[in-house]
């Protein structure tokens, strides 16, 4: 059981970092880099900014414990669409390798924290 929480708050915290804090640091601190990656992607600035918004209400709904079961699943479900879309997005523009496998990584780290999210929730 303890071991299956540390995996669980390991990759959680791994996709919280990336999905949530970056995006908003990015935002806050290098207003102009925050449509960056987006732009090179073809997509309109107003496209990133809206991104950055939903992804952190999906780690906002992953991490914090008092949020609902089914709420929790949206959570999932939007940060995995938005990883398998990068993905799809850099295979289709740039069709470079490193940019075409991280979303698959943090995709990977994601079902992680989903399988051990589910395994600590029955358990406990």
């Amino acid at each position: 059981m303890k071991k299956d929480k540390i995996i669980f708050w390991t990759a959680t915290t791994i996709i919280a970092l990336w999905e949530a804090v970056m995006p908003v640091g990015t935002w806050v601190f290098f207003p102009e880099y925050t449509t960056f990656g987006t732009k090179a992607l073809q997509y309109p600035d107003y496209f990133a900014y809206s991104l950055v918004v939903a992804k952190v209400l999906g780690v906002v709904a992953i991490v914090l414990p008092q949020v609902s079961s089914t709420l929790k699943e949206w959570g999932y479900a939007g940060l995995s669409f938005t990883l398998i879309f990068a993905f799809i997005s850099h295979a289709c523009v740039d069709g470079n390798t490193g940019y075409m496998l991280m979303p698959l990584v943090f995709l990977a780290i994601l079902m992680v924290s989903y399988r051990y999210g589910k395994k600590i929730n029955v358990q406990g």
